[in-house]
This record gives C-alpha cells, structure tokens and sequence, in this order.
C-alpha cells in the first residue's frame, strides 16, 4: 500500500486536507481507526448528547486526578469515527475572534494572521442567513462546509438577547462576521436537518475522486528513515503493516493522539521519550506541551412556564421527535438547540471577549442528565483565555495505550477570578425584565452561593470541560525551541512530516474549536500543494471603542 500522501485522520482537518489534495489530483490515502458515521445518533442534531458518550464512536479519553478540582477526572472525548471530533461534537460554529489569529502571529505563526486566515474561512462555507441579518461580505457562499442557523422558535432564545441588550451589552447579528462582541443568534454545522459533518461536507466529496482512498486501521507510529517521514506502521485485521507514503505523512489525529503518534516515532521531549525506551529522532521539547482547554459551568434556572424543552424529555416524545427527524429531516431533531450565543468582555481594559455563553431552553447536562427540578433553562458560561496549561504523555511505549492527559484546570488564579466575575455577570443578565416572566429561581450554584469561597467550592465540584482541547504541537518560528511545527505546518527536525490539526494551535481561539480545524486543513493543503496562499484580506474587526475604560 502506498500513496503520494497519507493522512492520519479523517476528523475536521484530516477530511479538508483530503479535499484539497484530492480536488488538485493529488494521490491520498486517509488513515482512520473509527468506523462509520452513518446512523441517526450521529446524523440528526438533537441527538447530540449520545455519540459523545458512546464507546463506538469516542476514544473514551479521561484526565488524569486534576490537582485543583479535588482530583476529579474530566471527560476528554475525542471522535473515533469517520468525521472524527465533527461527528459527536455540538455542531457549533464559530471561527475565533480576529485578534485570536493576530496573536498567533505574535507567537511566531507568521502568515497566520486575521487577514491571512479569513479569505480561509470565507472558502470553506456556505452561508445560510435566510434573511436574518449578518455580514454577507465577511462570509463565504460557495464552500462545501454549510452553516445554518436554529429557527429561535422558543421565547426564551430571544428573551437572552434581550436581557442582553438591557445590560447594556451590544448585540451582534453575525459573531462570525465583523464583530464578534454581544448577543445574537448562535451559527451551526447542520444542513438539510442533519449534521454537517467534516466528513459530509469534505469526505465523502474526496472520496468521489478515484485519487483518494479510506482506509479503516489504527496507526502505531511514524516510520522516518534518515531524518525523512517514508509512511506509518498501521494494525489492520490483526496485522501489522507499512504504508509508504512518496511525498509526505501528515498527522490530523487530534490534539491528544498527534503528539502521542510523534512522541512513538521518537519525536518530542528527548528525556521523556528515553524514559519509554524511545529512539531519539528529533529533541522537541514542545511536543504534548502548551495542553488548553475551555472550561465552562452550566448556570441553570428553573422556569415559571412549561415552555421549555423538558416537555419532550419523555420516551414518547422523544420517539415522535425521532420519527419526524427519520421522515423528513425536520422537527425539534433538525437541530441542536444552541440558538442564541453571546460574547462579552469580564472588564474594562480586556481588548476584545473574554467569555462566551451557549444559551440552551432547558436544565440538563452533557451525558443526558436532566435537572431534577423540571422546566428549566441553562446559559453555558466560560472564559476564553486562561494561562493554565497541561500536557499530554505517554504512559508507555506501547501504541495500544492511552496518553496521560493533565489539563491543569484552574492552576491560574486569574482562572478563578474569571469564573466568579462571570458567575456574578450571568446571574446580571439573568435578573433583567426581559428574564422577569421565565426565572422562577436559580437551580445552579442557587441563590444562596454567594462569597467567593462559595463561588470556589462550586467551581471546584461542577467545572466541566467544553472539550476543546488543543496546543500540543504548536506552530511558530522554526528556531523556537518549543515550536513543533513552522509556520508552513511542517515538522521541526523532520523531513516529509507535517501536523495539520488544533494540535498546532499556538493559542486556543474565542469558542468552538472545529471551525478553526477545519481552517487549518484548508490552509495547510495550500502550503502542501505550494502554489501560493489566498491573497489577505484586511477587512478590520470591530473592536468596541470604549475598551480601555468601559466592560460593556
């Protein structure tokens, strides 16, 4: 087996890539250890709660004890399934604030820039507004990624944008437009009533060319010869077996599993690869550091009227919304229900949004859980930016095993105090008129948490990871010694190797992180391909005037 270029991965960015190569008729193979994403859990957007917690289609990842949350172990689920992390994520979109980009260029990522990455972003979508608004000129029209918006049937979506805008925050109609800053309407992957996956936005069009190949395996390391990436050793049917790869290998793993794959192939921290008995092929001390991630709390109030989505929380319900979705792709299971978003600045002097929030018509968790109190609705609240960071390990030299994951939540203790000053900002927006017909009383933390000591303890037990983790190979200058990747995504010390996920995410980026994925994919083709990049855009940001002296 062999091909031009083998991509381990078929998540957000392995599947663009796969696109791009292929559309420019180049010779691809996609290397993917999940099975298939077709079936409603994965495909209808309501169900979104149930992939994420299926063995199936997740790698079960866990934290290590995290020092600061009492030890607790956090989730880290990760897609293991065609379409990778697109495939059980909560489909939402959001590219990153344009100072995100800038940033990065400050860290040494040069060429990866707002205006550098927008034209990006503009390529890879399909923008649905259907007339509500928003900025046609900052979004694309001719992309395969389609990007709709939830119909906000539900009052109470536009009664958090209105809460909003009576706490004196603006409101935005398009966050991925021109500004970012204020409450509007949240964007989704989701066309046609379905998940609008990686791989049915880009896979499944790749794969109409008889150029690009799928191929189901798991991926046990890197084989390099003289300094040069010549393939991967994969376990296929029991069996091990070499793929050559003629011109490159580019890992799109996922944040946990690309340093782990280069960290097997002796590429990464020289004393901790001796440690496994590891060849020494290149000294990257950043390898499976700069580990970040979102944390978020889910602030729940219980509703005075039976208008939320606890209504269908019953098997019956559930059937006819399933039964509808089957039909015709429509109903409540057509979409995820995150319909209205906001992102504000914690103070005065923060340049541009520092917290973001998923508004959501009921009170319930992740894995399923609903409140105990009933009819009740959640705002998803997490700063953007904390300095904490962790690292992803081996915990030895066998493929087969799992990585040591350590985020190292809160170990900042700004982290701390953002998370109380967004807890008091919430429960703000919550008290407004606009809330006065819905709140009948806090659910979480409840009204009677209050001291910052409270606050802690409260954050210490319910803190939840957003399950954006990203970092561990990150790009910069090619003479940073914590660099792993350059600017061009290529692989420090190594010939023939590139990364090409949110692994090389100098910084994590405002929100959700599979949009920028995906991005990633898109630009990193471009420098594969090495027929120059889309010409900047300098189309400016909003940034709100009064920054420096005001928070909203």
């Amino acid at each position: 087996m062999q091909a031009d270029y083998v991509i381990v991965g078929a998540g957000s960015a392995g599947c663009a890539l796969a696109y791009r190569l292929a559309e420019a008729g180049k010779d691809v193979l996609v290397v993917e250890h999940g099975g298939s994403d077709i079936g409603p859990f994965i495909q209808m957007p309501a169900a979104l709660s149930y992939p994420m917690n299926m063995k199936r289609y997740d790698w079960g990842y866990s934290s290590e004890p995290e020092p600061h949350l009492n030890g607790r172990r956090l989730a880290c689920p990760r897609g293991k399934v065609v379409g990778g992390s697109s495939s059980i994520n909560g489909m939402v979109y959001v590219r990153g604030h344009a100072r995100d980009f800038d940033t990065w260029q400050s860290m040494g990522a040069s060429g990866w820039s707002y205006s550098d990455v927008l034209p990006y972003f503009k390529r890879m979508e399909t923008w649905h507004h259907s007339g509500h608004g928003g900025d046609a000129a900052w979004r694309g029209n001719k992309g395969p990624l389609h990007v709709t918006r939830g119909p906000r049937k539900n009052p109470l979506f536009k009664a958090f944008v209105e809460a909003g805008k009576q706490a004196g925050y603006p409101t935005t109609d398009d966050y991925n437009g021109q500004q970012q800053e204020g409450f509007g309407p949240m964007e989704q992957t989701v066309f046609g009533g379905r998940r609008w996956s990686a791989a049915n936005a880009y896979l499944r069009p790749a794969l109409r060319h008889k150029n690009c190949k799928l191929l189901r395996g798991f991926v046990e390391r890197v084989v390099i010869e003289e300094g040069r990436a010549v393939g991967i050793e994969v376990r296929r049917n029991g069996h091990q077996e070499v793929i050559r790869a003629n011109r490159e290998v580019i890992l799109a793993a996922s944040s946990i599993n690309t340093p782990k794959l280069l960290m097997l192939s002796g590429i990464g921290p020289a004393a901790h690869l001796a440690e496994h008995g590891i060849d020494i092929v290149a000294d990257r001390a950043g390898v499976g550091q700069n580990l970040q991630d979102h944390l978020e709390l889910y602030l729940q109030y219980a509703s005075l009227k039976p208008i939320t989505l606890y209504r269908y929380w019953n098997l019956p319900s559930k059937a006819a919304i399933g039964a509808q979705w089957l039909l015709s792709r429509t109903g409540l299971g057509a979409s995820n229900q995150f319909e209205s978003a906001a992102f504000i600045r914690s103070s005065a002097g923060v340049e541009y949004p520092d917290i973001q929030y998923h508004f959501l018509p009921m009170a319930v968790r992740y894995d399923g859980k609903a409140a105990a109190e009933g009819h009740g609705f959640q705002a998803h609240m997490g700063p953007m930016r904390s300095k904490s960071r962790g690292a992803v390990t081996l915990a030895s030299a066998d493929p087969s095993e799992a990585p040591k994951i350590l985020f190292n939540y809160m170990s900042d203790p700004q982290d701390w105090s953002d998370f109380r000053k967004g807890i008091r900002l919430t429960r703000e927006i919550f008290s407004q008129d606009a809330f006065a017909p819905y709140v009948k009383h806090e659910i979480q933390p409840g009204a009677a948490i209050q001291s910052d000591d409270e606050l802690d303890e409260f954050i210490r037990d319910e803190v939840e990871s957003a399950y954006h983790p990203c970092g561990t190979a990150r790009m910069g200058a090619a003479n940073d010694p914590f660099a792993v990747v350059d600017p061009e995504c290529r692989v420090i010390g190594v010939d023939g190797l590139r990364v090409a996920d949110s692994s090389i995410f100098p910084q994590i980026t405002n929100g959700n992180l599979n949009a920028p994925s995906i991005m990633v994919g898109e630009k990193a083709a471009d420098h594969i391909l090495g027929q120059g990049m889309l010409s900047p855009d300098q189309s400016e940001p909003w940034i709100n005037p009064n920054w420096q002296q005001a928070q909203r």
